[in-house]
């Protein structure tokens, strides 16, 4: 649960950082899980930054009984995703992003809603809880964010380069007006951010991996009124917090299905 005090900054920032919202134990397995389970490999894709990195995503839309969905489904998340949307939230889909060492893409200024809006979701309803399962550092590629951009509104969104992105004009307008912050992390801690709020990251031009398991949420009342790539309501069981430890190292189901 937050704070009243930290609803307020989520609401004014678009985003807030819970400091080690996972203890070592909670980091360690989710850390082997992202490892080795077979699932976050085999089924992972290449996103290439255009300047010659890449990086890669595994994405499912179900939360099953695996450690890793432990986390999407666990109480401390769900409550505050809840509080800040304002009612009962669903499992969107969950995503485990892989920038390796030297390697790892930059991904160009963007909103999650630019691309969920075409998901037929009405409102901006939805966030992500992006847990860090390496440190997160300007070195590796940590995630930033311009604070207070979420109350911009959805802004258009088109190719830029080989990704998509929010139109570069505004967003070099944002920057001249909004904080830019670097979202630097220690495995462990888990930030909520809006689906308005702009982000980016850069190449990974340091010897070490910045990987992050990200849970995303719709509201209820936002379920997609049409053709969508992520699922339409259904009632999100959530497991006490005990639950991380009690499952121990259990893979993703074999039966689920990954996303492009």
């Amino acid at each position: 649960m937050l704070t009243e005090s930290q609803l307020t900054q989520f609401n004014e920032d678009g985003y807030y950082l819970a400091k080690g919202l996972f203890d070592e134990e909670e980091t360690d397995l989710l850390r082997h899980a992202a490892r080795h389970d077979p699932a976050i490999s085999e089924k992972a894709k290449d996103r290439e930054d255009g300047s010659g990195g890449k990086s890669r995503i595994t994405l499912w839309n179900e939360a099953d009984d695996s450690i890793l969905s432990m986390y999407s489904r666990s109480e401390r998340i769900v409550s505050a995703a809840e509080q800040i949307l304002g009612g009962e939230v669903y499992h969107w889909h969950s995503k485990m992003m892989q920038k390796e060492p030297f390697v790892g893409g930059a991904w160009v200024w963007h909103q999650d809603y630019g691309y969920w809006y075409n998901d037929t979701c009405l409102f901006p309803l939805l966030l992500s809880c992006y847990i860090a399962v390496d440190k997160a550092t300007k070195a590796n590629g940590c995630l930033q964010v311009l604070k207070g951009s979420h109350l911009l509104g959805r802004i258009d969104h088109m190719k830029v380069g080989d990704q998509t992105g929010a139109d570069p004009v505004r967003c070099v307008e944002a920057e001249k007006v909004m904080p830019l912050v670097h979202c630097e992390m220690d495995p462990g801690d888990a930030l909520f951010f809006h689906c308005n709020l702009l982000h980016k990251s850069e190449q990974n031009t340091s010897p070490d991996p910045r990987w992050a398991l990200i849970c995303c949420y719709n509201a209820k009342r936002n379920s997609p009124f049409g053709k969508s790539g992520h699922p339409t309501y259904s009632p999100l069981q959530r497991v006490p917090d005990a639950a991380i430890k009690e499952t121990g190292l259990k893979y993703l189901g074999a039966d689920l299905e990954f996303l492009e």
